[in-house]
């Protein structure tokens, strides 16, 4: 079970309330805020262990908090919205969420949605494990850490797994639907442009020259593959 609490954050109280009801039954413990200042202050107070995020809220809205979030934290977000909208579904990714529900949802949905990102999240890997090198990026799952020419990379749990995913395998070629079966084990529904986000994210903190990059090829008509350290 989490250890910290989830942090609920949803502007109506009723909702709110619902929400916790269901989790707390679940053995979750929860603290709630209900606008975005709020939020973050509870966020870096209490370092919550996932955090529900509605969009629409008072004074700072649910995209400024997970980009916020994400300045110092890789808490899991799973965000609620009221638009069925791809854009934004892709807004809330690229900004660092794990995941989305869209709204009126389901109390016992949100709480499989919330199992389902810890599943994938926090895997349980060996206390010794390899350690992944290639040039200047190491990525040491024992560790859960990732640096380039020995400084961190703050990555999301996210972007983590699937670095690990395509690391594992140098040269091997994973197209995107393979991803999505690696990376969302139990089943959930995914745009498969979330592979392409993550991808975008994760160029952007280890690449010198994101739109070259030397570790991550895209392979054209297929997907992507992890550099050949044979290569060098």
């Amino acid at each position: 079970m989490l250890e910290r609490p989830i942090l609920i954050v949803e502007d109506d109280k009723n909702t709110s309330k619902l929400v916790t009801t269901y989790l707390e039954k679940e053995g979750f413990s929860t603290i709630a805020a209900y606008d975005g200042e709020h939020a973050l202050t509870l966020a870096r107070l209490k370092k919550p262990g996932f955090v529900i995020l509605d969009v629409m809220l008072p004074k700072v809205d649910g995209w400024e908090i997970c980009r916020e979030l994400r300045k110092f934290s890789d808490v899991p977000i799973l965000m609620l919205t009221a638009r069925e909208e791809e854009i934004d579904r892709i807004l809330g990714l690229s900004l660092g969420a794990d995941d989305y529900v869209v709204k009126p949802f389901s109390p016992r949905e949100l709480v499989e949605r919330v199992k389902a990102i810890l599943r994938r999240t926090q895997p349980r890997l060996p206390a010794r494990d390899k350690v992944f090198c290639h040039k200047d990026l190491v990525l040491d799952p024992g560790k859960f850490k990732v640096t380039l020419a020995g400084k961190n990379i703050n990555l999301t749990t996210s972007e983590y797994k699937l670095l690990h995913i395509l690391m594992r395998s140098p040269g091997q070629v994973f197209s995107r639907e393979r991803l999505l079966a690696r990376f969302y084990e139990h089943g959930e529904t995914v745009v498969e442009r979330v592979i392409d986000v993550h991808v975008g994210k994760i160029r952007q903190k280890i690449e010198e020259n994101p739109s070259k990059p030397q570790y991550i090829i895209t392979v054209r008509g297929f997907g992507y593959s992890f550099a050949d350290g044979s290569e060098d």
